[in-house]
C-alpha cells in the first residue's frame, strides 16, 4: 500500500502515519481527520483507539488506504462516511444534497425559541437532505412540517433521515419551487437555506465546496440574491398571521434581504449572527389583523 499499511500495521502506529500523509497534502486538521478516518474504517470510538492503539489494523486496512486517497484529492469527509452529524443528529448525505454545516443550526436555534411546544406547521424550502425539518421536528414535538425541493434524489435523502430520526409520520416531503405551491395563509414558520452564493464566486469556493455540492443548492444567481426575491413574497403569502419567516443568508446580505422582507410586507425584522460573529439568519413576522388576539410579536 502507499503509505506502507497493512493489515498488521498497529492502529496508533496507521493513525500516525495517516495524519502525517494528509498534514503533507495540505488537509487542514490532519490528525483529526486521520482519527475520524480511523474511527469510521475499523467502527471503533476514540476512547477504544486509544485503548487499543497497539492492535493491528486488521482488514480495514484497503478502506483506510482508498480513503485517504479521496480525501486527498479534495472529498470532504462527509461525502467519504456518506453521513454527517447536525444538530445532534446523524444524517445520511447525497451527491444532491449539500453537507450540513454548523452555521445552518441557528436557523434551527432561532425557529425553536418561536415555535416551542405548540402545535404548529413548518414547511422547510429547498429542503435538501431534511436537516433543518427534521431537526425541528425532533425538538418542537407538537410541530408537522413539509419539506420542498426541485430534486427528487434530496428527497428521497430527505425523507430516509425523517424515517432514520423517527419524525417520518410528522414530516411531508414533495417536489416544489421554491414556496410557490404553498396554500395561503396557513403556516406558523417557514424556514429556509436557499442558495445564495453569487454565480461567479462558486468558481473560487474551496475544492471540497465547488466540485462536491450541487450547484442547485449553491448557485444564487448574479448577485445571490435570486432565489430570496421569488422566495420571500412567496413565503409572505403562505404564512398565517404573526407566523414567522427565518432565511439563512451570507455574510454580507443583511441589508439586502431585510430590505426584500420590509417589502414584502413582514415586520419585527431582525438579523442574528452566527458563532463566527457573522450575519446568518434573517427573520420576521407577518403582522396581524387589527384587533386580533393570539401570539404576539412581543412573546418571542
Amino acid at each position: 500500500m502507499a503509505m506502507g499499511l497493512g493489515p498488521h500495521s498497529l492502529l496508533d502506529a496507521a493513525r500516525r502515519a495517516v495524519a502525517d500523509r494528509l498534514d503533507a497534502g495540505g488537509v487542514a486538521s490532519a490528525a483529526l481527520e486521520a482519527r475520524l478516518l480511523i474511527a469510521h474504517v475499523t467502527g471503533l470510538s476514540h476512547a477504544s483507539l486509544i485503548a487499543r492503539g497497539n492492535e493491528p489494523l486488521g482488514a480495514a486496512a484497503a478502506a483506510l488506504e482508498a480513503l485517504t486517497e479521496r480525501r486527498l484529492r479534495g472529498e470532504p469527509l462527509a461525502r467519504l462516511f456518506g453521513a454527517w452529524e447536525f444538530y445532534g443528529l446523524s444524517f445520511d448525505v447525497s451527491p444532491a444534497t449539500l453537507i450540513p454545516r454548523a452555521d445552518t443550526e441557528l436557523v434551527v436555534d432561532t425557529a425553536l425559541a418561536w415555535l416551542g411546544d405548540r402545535p404548529a406547521l413548518i414547511a422547510d424550502i429547498g429542503t435538501g437532505s431534511g436537516v433543518i425539518l427534521v431537526a425541528l421536528l425532533c425538538n418542537a414535538p407538537g410541530a408537522v412540517g413539509v419539506g420542498l425541493d426541485l430534486s427528487v434524489d434530496a428527497l428521497t435523502a430527505a425523507r430516509a433521515n425523517a424515517t432514520r430520526a423517527g419524525v417520518a409520520a410528522r414530516a411531508h416531503f414533495a417536489a416544489g419551487d421554491l414556496a410557490a405551491a404553498l396554500p395561503p395563509g396557513v403556516f406558523d414558520a417557514i424556514v429556509s437555506n436557499p442558495p445564495y452564493i453569487a454565480s461567479a464566486v462558486i468558481e473560487t469556493l474551496a475544492p471540497e465546496v465547488r466540485f462536491h455540492d450541487p450547484r442547485l443548492a449553491l448557485d444564487g444567481g448574479a448577485d445571490g440574491l435570486d432565489c430570496y426575491k421569488r422566495l420571500i413574497p412567496q413565503m409572505f403569502l403562505a404564512l398565517k398571521e404573526g407566523g414567522w419567516g427565518a432565511l439563512e443568508i451570507g455574510y454580507d446580505q443583511r441589508v439586502a434581504v431585510e430590505a426584500l422582507m420590509r417589502a414584502a410586507g413582514f415586520e419585527a425584522i431582525e438579523t442574528r449572527r452566527d458563532l463566527g460573529d457573522r450575519d446568518r439568519v434573517v427573520i420576521g413576522c407577518k403582522p396581524r389583523a387589527a384587533g386580533a388576539d393570539g401570539r404576539g410579536v412581543a412573546e418571542t
